[in-house]
């Protein structure tokens, strides 16, 4: 934790705000009054430079309390700011004046408590959307019976898309919900006066599953299921934070061979999703020959981690206090001799696509995000250090031993297709290296720990393939769940996304949408 920040707050904010600090965890707690809420978010992420990860709204017996997370680079720790209200006092100062990277998470607070958010500048027709559902519902509320059916919905009738560009001729161009270039339901609204794109939103959430809701009062191990799940191709990595909220909330250890094994497995899938999203980059400016190379190198990696672990997308290998499967040191050591093949492969395909002029040409300089824009909107993996925000919470706020490895975050300074490509190659030769070290120096003995548990909250994370995923979980004293959320990077990227896509021309939509690698799964959680 930065020396200093917790006197700094006491001077600035005196008799608004106090913080606590646990060395053990590396925490400062900061609790604030509403009226300070904003000042104090913003001078954190503005000021102070950390990142803004999660807003995590809790309807305890008798008041609600937010908690807006925040974390900054190596050893500058995490940082959480509490607000609490009586539950009859449903409205809190919005933080997006200051941090917009909050925008969606307010937005969906809104959605699915009934919260108001004074100053945001657009609230409702968010994960509920107006055309489907009556305002009011507040699925999340304690109130919320999911077993009752809503028979009689009352949706907006005269619900239009919200227009921005007023100019004439202009109009709405809209794709989807049925939308060929991604596997899930999202409806994109463009709005131009010409060949170019000059607004875009996306409407997401057609699938929404209500996975959080659904969790309230399960065991772990059947939340478990549901975090694994949700995105079926980043499974290990939603379902590790899980894990590791879990273990942390009952202060459990994990063995030493588990945690050098979730490693191993963690990079297996970031190299399988990958080489997935540099098939989906060729196959979207027309490369039919290098998409199915990708795919190739794809589906090897697929059969290398089913062949491994018994599941193509590593399911029923993780279990809090561990893993449930160990796995031999001479399989692994296969796994990655195969793996070192693949990437070669891929080594290659990178040779041939970097003198491949026409498809440079739809790359370079098409969808650019500006560093300072990158920032701004909290975007995460990929995509952000491809904008030279080169966050990674392997590095940053290491879990699962990843301390113990030395390997390199690849960042670019471009911030366009291209880069985000380069990336995405870069990153894959280092999650070899990474897993190189691992059989190298995996440690003997058990990989599932048992432990007793018990009442208690806390924030999992991980460095999922499409960057930082934040799972917060909270048990009662017989280790069930009683609030559940995810953060997962796409819904982050899925905000900044517009920001790529406007001021270019309309056939360049489906080149950014896949060097993004955005998942709609990930966001109809």
């Amino acid at each position: 934790m930065e020396l200093g920040l917790k006197e700094q707050v006491k001077e600035r904010w005196a008799g608004h705000a106090k913080c606590r600090y646990d060395d053990r965890s590396d925490l400062c707690e900061i609790t604030c009054a509403r009226a300070s809420l904003a000042e104090l978010c913003g001078w954190l992420f503005i000021d102070k430079d950390f990142n803004f990860a999660n807003l995590i709204v809790e309807e305890m017996p008798a008041a609600w309390r937010l908690r807006y997370i925040f974390y900054g680079g190596a050893g500058s720790g995490w940082v959480h700011v509490l607000a609490s209200a009586l539950c009859s006092e449903e409205t809190f100062p919005s933080i997006v004046k200051f941090v917009h990277a909050a925008d969606w998470h307010e937005r969906e607070a809104e959605d699915m408590f009934g919260l108001t958010f004074e100053g945001h500048p657009r609230l409702g027709d968010f994960i509920l959307h107006d055309d489907a559902w009556q305002e009011n519902v507040d699925p999340m509320r304690h109130h919320f019976d999911p077993q009752m059916a809503i028979r009689y919905r009352k949706p907006a009738a005269d619900w239009r898309p919200r227009r921005i560009v007023q100019e004439s001729g202009a109009f709405v161009m809209p794709v989807g919900p049925k939308y060929s270039g991604v596997t899930e339901s999202v409806h994109f609204l463009l709005e131009t006066v010409g060949e170019d794109v000059i607004r875009f939103m996306p409407r997401l959430f057609y699938k929404w599953r209500a996975i959080e809701k659904i969790a309230e009062g399960k065991p772990a191990d059947e939340v478990l299921l549901l975090a694994e799940r949700f995105a079926a191709t980043t499974a290990f990595a939603h379902g590790l934070a899980f894990c590791q909220a879990v273990e942390t909330a009952c202060a459990a250890d994990i063995p030493p061979r588990a945690a050098g094994l979730r490693v191993f497995l963690a990079e297996l899938e970031r190299l399988r999703q990958h080489a997935g999203a540099i098939q989906e980059i060729c196959e979207s400016t027309a490369l039919a020959v290098a998409a199915s190379e990708a795919g190739i190198f794809e589906e090897d990696l697929l059969r290398i981690s089913g062949e491994l672990t018994g599941h193509r997308y590593l399911f029923g290998m993780l279990a809090p206090g561990g893993l449930l499967l160990d796995l031999p040191d001479n399989d692994c050591r296969q796994a990655l001799n195969k793996s070192q093949a693949v990437l070669k492969q891929l080594d290659n395909l990178e040779t041939e696509l970097r003198v491949s002029s026409s498809f440079l040409d739809r790359l370079e300089e098409v969808g650019y995000v500006q560093q300072q824009v990158a920032a701004a909107y909290g975007l995460l993996g990929p995509v952000a250090r491809a904008s030279a925000v080169a966050h990674d919470l392997r590095r940053e706020q290491p879990y699962s031993g990843y301390s113990q490895f030395r390997f390199e975050v690849p960042s670019e300074q471009e911030g366009d297709g291209y880069a985000r490509l380069r990336v995405l190659f870069s990153e894959c030769r280092q999650s070899v290296h990474i897993m190189e070290q691992t059989v190298a120096a995996m440690p003997g003995g058990g990989v599932l720990e048992s432990f007793k548990p018990r009442e208690g909250a806390a924030l999992g994370w991980v460095e999922a393939p499409r960057g930082a995923a934040f799972h917060w979980v909270r048990l009662d004293e017989r280790g069930f769940v009683t609030r559940y959320h995810v953060a997962p990077p796409s819904f982050a990227n899925w905000h900044g996304f517009h920001v790529a896509v406007e001021n270019f021309a309309f056939q360049d939509f489906p080149i950014m949408l896949a060097t993004f690698d955005l998942s709609v799964a990930e966001n109809d959680r």
